[in-house]
């Protein structure tokens, strides 16, 4: 599947995005050189972002970079650490990105809280830019992608989900995981990250407007990866061979 998250890709996986692997071929016979593929997913928590854009960047070949993980990290060290979250942001290195309880509820509301602070954005903003800018390109998912950290790329999706949908998911997911948790008690905590990632003054959660909404309510993962992927193939990007 694509790199770990807020990892660097390494040069074997890049290596294989040939043009002859990507199956571009020229009407010489000679492959021209790839197009360069940036791939934005946003949308809000637990509408299947995150499980696309994996699967893109392992379709695409491309280096994945989950950026909502950076903030799970800045919120989690901050709190634990009591530093200010600016700073921590700024010191940031990937060895942050590795604490399994980056990936618990608690973390992610942290991730939102910091989130609304301007200068932890500003701090992370290179990294992320950084990573977006490699030569064949990449897949970055999060919040505020194809608004503030690529613009220009060339595939934008918004995936959501109804609030109720959403909420079983990540219902689910915690119970999975052991979790004593209620169904309101989910969809509550929810709406609250919602409300304050999308009323943020810095980089509030939003579709681009020329990004393609794709609603899961109904989908299950695999439907919602072939839509995108036959979304992307229309705008003439084509998959590595297997």
């Amino acid at each position: 599947m694509a790199s770990a998250p807020g990892s660097r890709p390494n040069d074997r996986s890049l290596d294989r995005a040939t043009p002859a692997a990507l199956g571009i071929v020229s009407a010489t016979g000679v492959a021209p050189p790839p197009k360069r593929l940036v791939i934005a997913v946003d949308g809000p928590s637990a509408s299947g972002k995150g499980t696309l854009a994996k699967r893109l960047a392992a379709h695409f070949r491309l280096p994945h970079l989950d950026t909502g993980l950076l903030y799970r990290a800045v919120g989690w060290k901050a709190l634990q650490s009591g530093q200010p979250p600016a700073e921590v942001a700024a010191r940031l290195s990937p060895d942050d990105l590795a604490d399994p309880a980056l990936r618990t509820d608690e973390a992610g509301q942290q991730a939102s809280k910091v989130g609304a602070i301007p200068e932890v954005r500003a701090n992370l903003l290179k990294f992320q830019k950084e990573f977006s800018s490699q030569a064949l390109g990449a897949v970055l998912d999060g919040r505020d992608i194809g608004t503030v950290i690529c613009p220009d790329a060339p595939v934008k999706l918004f995936v959501t989900a109804s609030p109720e949908a959403r909420a079983e998911r990540r219902y689910q997911e915690l119970r999975a995981r052991g979790v004593d948790t209620i169904r309101p008690r989910v969809l509550a905590e929810m709406a609250e990250r919602d409300r304050r990632d999308s009323e943020r003054a810095a980089a509030p959660l939003k579709a681009a407007p020329d990004a393609w909404l794709l609603d899961t309510t109904e989908m299950d993962a695999d439907a919602a990866f072939a839509a995108a992927v036959a979304f992307i193939e229309g705008k003439g990007f084509r998959g590595a061979a297997p």
